[in-house]
């Protein structure tokens, strides 16, 4: 598809993600020819800039991304934004954006097509929503809006946004954007899964022993203490992230690669997700904050945290599913501040085999998704100066030339909500799931909390975590691989 015709409406659009990853992407689907003439964003924000300011803005944010320009184009593709002082909480803007979008669609040809990105503090996302609904901001073409993460708090509240969201967009017409499916190696699970029978013939209990997955980050909360208090790993990380990879680990092969045939096989699969009880919780589950060190902060002493919190910086779990082709197989997880380096990395633990050798090690399948992008699977083979058996790593992975090409994932995102591609974005039945097993473990913490004696493990900064981690494996011969 080329040249598609719209109006698009960025509430937000002087923000950090906007300047960032919005502009810098939307510039490259200009350059690629998926918008061109027939387009225009209107950045709205409560900052009184002009339309020329915004487009300083966002030429500014193409230097700081793009090492080499035509400044043409970037003139060109910089006269399609324009600019409007709005409040989210006043009615009346609403009517004043309306028109504008009207203008700008009769100048700019774009058939009444509408795309709303949400790209503010989530507080805003409902009452915005609303606005558009009893404002009329929809148009006469398509209608389609774009929502960041986190989408609600809890399930209560994530169904209230939907709620408001529906009323105004049909599901179809919600792309609930969480950017790592965009990354080059989330979006190839399901190719290796699913075009190698090496791979392909052994994705079952039979041949898998666990799975496990880190999302391990570098830094601590730094200036983000007051959000993150509120927040913790769990739900920043665990809710989205995390659950999006489980479930490209877990689904069934869907019948075809349409959106839905993806989606219903996910949804399938996730019908049969294990709901911990607070026994299991507490049995499978580990929480912890991380301690200060000469040069850093613990997290109970940053700026604008509760110095009584008991938000979790770690966290460590496990799922289970009773259906799809590794039913039954426990699939752990860890997701944390300051750990030794920043990493996201997937394991696949195949079981190991009785051979004449005695000691060969088991195959392990790893996915590194950053902050390099690869796959290697570990194998056994012969020593050569000595008897025995020594492990060698089978790797795929990308050229600097092919790494080049790899888009980010916000542009590879935005490029499928133009052509309505909702395949990587996230159904409501899907997250209502998520938030289902959020809730439970939450709800387990808050009666330790309630009761006086929370579990939560302190750890010392740059290394792997909480040492309580290791407990949460069923058999004392598993181990966490990356380490």
């Amino acid at each position: 598809m080329k040249n598609i015709p719209v109006i698009m409406i960025i509430f937000g659009g002087s923000g950090d993600l906007a300047h960032r990853k919005l502009y810098p992407s939307l510039f490259n689907l200009y350059e690629q020819g998926l918008i061109h003439d027939n387009f225009a964003v209107i950045g709205t924000a409560r900052r009184p800039w002009s339309h020329e300011y915004l487009r300083e803005q966002v030429s500014d944010a193409i230097h700081e991304t793009h090492d080499q320009v035509d400044e043409n184009e970037v003139k060109a593709f910089a006269s399609h934004f324009y600019y409007q002082s709005h409040d989210v909480t006043n009615v009346e803007h609403y009517v004043t954006l309306k028109k504008l979008a009207q203008e700008l669609d009769d100048r700019y040809s774009a058939q009444g097509n509408r795309l709303f990105y949400m790209a503010m503090a989530p507080r805003f996302f409902g009452t915005i929503a609303t606005h558009i609904n009893d404002q009329h901001l929809t148009g006469s073409g398509f209608d389609r809006i774009v929502v960041e993460k986190p989408f609600g708090h809890d399930l209560a509240s994530a169904e209230q946004l939907n709620k408001e969201i529906t009323a105004s967009f049909d599901e179809n017409d919600i792309f609930r954007i969480d950017h790592y499916l965009g990354k080059e190696m989330i979006q190839n699970i399901m190719p290796m899964r699913f075009t190698n029978p090496l791979i392909k013939n052994i994705w079952s209990g039979e041949y898998i022993k666990n799975i496990q997955i880190t999302l391990a980050e570098r830094l601590g909360v730094e200036a983000r203490g007051g959000y993150y208090d509120t927040s913790g790993a769990l739900r920043d990380m665990v809710q989205n992230h995390i659950f999006q990879i489980i479930t490209l680990l877990a689904m069934p092969e869907p019948k075809d690669l349409s959106s839905d045939s993806v989606h219903q096989a996910k949804q399938e699969l996730l019908k049969s997700l294990i709901i911990p009880t607070p026994e299991e919780v507490k049995k499978n589950f580990v929480r912890g904050q991380y301690l200060g060190s000469d040069t850093t902060f613990a997290y109970k002493k940053e700026p604008n945290v509760d110095p009584d919190s008991t938000t979790e910086t770690y966290v460590a779990g496990k799922t289970k599913f009773t259906s799809g082709p590794i039913a039954g197989v426990p699939i752990y997880f860890r997701t944390g501040k300051e750990f030794k380096e920043k990493k996201t990395r997937i394991d696949i633990v195949l079981k190991h085999i009785n051979n004449p050798y005695g000691q060969a090690h088991s195959n392990n399948i790893t996915i590194e998704v950053d902050p390099e992008s690869k796959i290697y699977i570990t194998i056994n083979g012969k020593k050569i100066d000595e008897p025995g058996i020594r492990r060698e790593d089978l790797t795929y992975v990308f050229s600097k030339e092919e790494m080049a090409k790899v888009p980010d994932g916000y542009e590879r995102l935005l490029h499928d909500v133009f052509v309505n591609d909702s395949t990587n974005f996230t159904h409501w039945s899907e997250l209502k799931r998520y938030w289902e097993f959020i809730d439970a473990v939450e709800d387990a913490w808050q009666k330790e909390n309630e009761a006086g004696n929370p579990e939560i493990a302190q750890y010392l900064p740059y290394r792997m975590g909480p040492k309580e981690a290791d407990n949460i494996f069923e058999s004392p011969t598993e181990h966490w691989i990356y380490e």
